[in-house]
């Protein structure tokens, strides 16, 4: 099995503690320390952070630019687990994918493209050099030239005014856990026994993958099963419940019935009862109702999800609530210690690069200029990077009636714009959901772009706008944005048909 090679020696079951998808930052891996002090030595500081991923640094950043002492802590990767693990390397595999894909695709178009080959090792480095084109960004010198003392060690707080690290003991006026998340493994018979990727180690791969089977049917499961079907995989997934399962099922449908065109098996409601090895290929035991089944893939990768990194910071001893679905906080990130905010993956729900971005802003607002800053779930955009794209923001269609009793539904499809036909990208449809008044809830969009699209509604939802101004703006012809004015025209559909307007337009036409 390709686990032996040295080229895929990071494909092996022993896991770092690390930081995804989305927004950890990574207090856990090895400790490379570059700053160390004596066991005496005492730092005092306005803010002292614990985690350098997304949102860590954007607090270290803006405190630092703010004039404040900030002493930032981190024992792994600057840039955690998004730079390193998440977002930006599996980016960079899709955007690879996206154009392997392309050429098969473009004799639509009337370009003939013949002898597509994929080499492995290519697009491994491609990943490694985005990477290292955006790693300045996040660095230890970057954050040093902006004032901001980084530790580059384990953090633990020691009592509840004093953290630990690289032989100093930091006292500040305040505290932030941004320690991330790491891959969830689940208790598998077997799966301790056999070799598996997860995404801290699948990006590592230079060679092809014949079978990839993929546990788990959530965002990173997906996304990489297509990249790696496109890539010239075959490609299995499971998923003991519903694939995509927080998403809406009318636009994660669409999503879904795509990738199994593409030639992805993916099986829902479908239990992996055990995992073995036959032949140096992996083996899983499957059980769906009272059925079981066989199956054998050469690779095995583990996509069930993220669990915030709460172990071996010292939590207990700072008087710090917790659980193992991450540190409890109030509305405005404010811990059980009133010293202590937490941000980003370490204190649960949404995992997003973006989210804990938006709980660094709210840090800053509350810690620098004691403004009533308070987290507000309803504004943060989630996009899953499957082709079709599904962009979702706000409340969705089930949730929003729920909420509000009678809501309208708006929509408008892809094939309707002409742009989408000029792309051939006409799969697809936006989705808004407002309350009888017009005030945008929620909206939903799968397609080309989605992720880029969704932004004017997000926009919109945070303003409280109500759907009349999504129909103010002018749309340059032709772009896919024309799809977001066109579902919006739809809450006035009826209106031409409507009597009492019918009837006063007659009364004013009598006036010449």
């Amino acid at each position: 099995m390709p686990p032996s090679d040295p080229s895929t020696a990071a494909y092996s079951n022993q896991l770092g503690v690390g930081s995804d998808n989305h927004a950890g930052a990574g207090n856990g891996g090895s400790a490379d320390v570059t700053t160390k002090g004596a066991p005496t030595d005492l730092l005092q500081c306005d803010i002292c952070i614990i985690g350098a991923g997304s949102g860590g640094l954007s607090v270290a950043a803006a405190a630092a630019a703010f004039g404040q002492n900030v002493v930032l802590i981190e024992k792994h990767k600057m840039g955690g687990d998004c730079l390193n693990y998440g977002c930006v390397p599996s980016k960079a595999l899709i955007a690879a994918s996206r154009r392997a894909h392309m050429i098969r695709t473009s004799a639509q178009f009337g370009v003939m493209a013949r002898d597509l080959q994929i080499d492995p090792e290519a697009v491994s480095e491609h990943i490694k050099g985005v990477i290292a084109a955006i790693e300045p960004n996040d660095s230890i010198e970057r954050f040093t030239g902006l004032g901001v003392r980084v530790i580059t060690a384990a953090g633990h707080f020691t009592d509840k005014s004093t953290v630990s690290a690289g032989g100093y003991r930091i006292k500040a006026r305040r505290f932030v856990v941004a320690t991330g998340s790491s891959p969830l493994v689940p208790n598998i018979p077997g799966l301790s026994e056999v070799p598996y990727f997860t995404n801290e180690t699948i990006f590592d791969n230079g060679t092809h993958i014949d079978h990839l089977l993929i546990i788990g049917g959530g965002p990173i499961g997906l996304e990489l099963a297509q990249a790696y079907r496109r890539l010239g995989s075959k490609v299995t997934v499971l998923e003991a419940a519903r694939a995509m399962a927080k998403d809406d099922p009318e636009m994660s449908k669409i999503v879904l019935d795509h990738l199994r065109e593409e030639g992805i098996d993916i099986r829902e409601k479908t239990s992996v009862e055990e995992v073995d090895t036959r032949f140096r290929n992996v083996t899983l035991t499957l059980k769906k109702g009272d059925s079981t089944e066989v199956i054998e893939g050469s690779h095995l990768l583990i996509a069930t999800g993220r669990r915030p990194n709460v172990t071996d910071v010292g939590l207990e001893t700072a008087g710090i609530k917790y659980s193992d679905k991450g540190i409890k906080v109030n509305r405005g990130l404010v811990t059980s210690n009133r010293r202590v905010y937490a941000i980003g993956d370490v204190i649960g729900g949404a995992q997003f690069t973006h989210m804990a971005n938006y709980h660094a802003g709210i840090v800053i607002r509350k810690a620098l200029f004691r403004l009533p800053a308070k987290t507000d779930a309803s504004l943060i955009p989630w996009v899953t990077f499957t082709d079709p794209e599904l962009a979702q923001v706000g409340l969705q269609e089930e949730d929003a009636a729920k909420k509000h009793g009678k809501v309208n539904v708006l929509r408008w499809p892809y094939h309707e714009n002409d742009r989408a036909q000029a792309e051939r990208a006409t799969v697809g449809h936006v989705k808004v959901v407002t309350d009888k008044s017009g005030r945008i809830l929620g909206a939903s969009i799968v397609g080309e772009q989605a992720g880029e699209l969704i932004q004017m509604w997000a926009l919109a939802i945070s303003q409280k706008m109500n759907i009349k101004a999504m129909t103010g703006w002018i749309s340059p012809y032709p772009t896919l944005s024309e799809i977001n004015k066109r579902a919006a025209y739809k809450f006035y559909s009826k209106a031409p048909s409507s009597p009492l307007i019918r009837k006063a337009i007659g009364f004013l036409a009598k006036f010449g």
